[in-house]
């Protein structure tokens, strides 16, 4: 990886822990983090919010890197075949976000959180902070490596 590509993954990583954590900026939820971290629209990432809401569905800042991989490599292409740097960074995340993040097989909130104690405590905090900027970090590498434009906020949000 250049370094421009470290500078640029190291800076994604930072942001979102900045605003997941939530001490110098108001906190946002993994998905939210994800997204703004890389200037997208926050909105429909608020859904992934702890797992669909209640925690049953695949964990936010998951679900959060495949919607931003979506937005930075489809270069607005949404009609016929799927662009194959998408296609081809999406496997490669798939596989990738289990390793460094060290995630088996199931991802789903509830099964990641619950080992974690209460939802509301500080292990629970820091283990989600540290799976939303492993992925905001990936996202932005592998965005990069396929070619995208990306575009990263700085971590002191201010």
């Amino acid at each position: 990886m250049h370094v421009e590509y470290q500078e640029v993954v190291e800076l994604a990583r930072r942001t979102a822990e900045t605003l997941y954590r939530g001490e110098a900026v108001p906190h946002r939820s993994c998905g939210v983090a994800v997204a703004e971290t890389f200037g997208l629209n926050p909105v429909p990432y608020m859904i992934l919010r702890r797992g669909g809401l209640t925690g049953e569905s695949e964990c936010g800042a998951v679900r959060a890197g495949e919607m931003a991989l979506c937005e930075l490599l489809a270069d607005g292409q949404y009609v016929g075949a799927l662009p194959p740097a998408l296609a081809a960074a999406m496997d490669e995340y798939r596989r990738l976000f289990r390793e460094r993040l060290s995630l088996g097989a199931c991802v789903i909130c509830n099964f990641l959180t619950t080992p974690q104690g209460d939802f509301a405590g500080q292990p629970r905090k820091d283990f989600c902070t540290s799976l939303a900027s492993g992925v905001a970090a990936l996202v932005a590498e592998l965005a990069l490596k396929h070619g995208a434009s990306v575009q990263v906020r700085p971590a002191d949000l201010g």
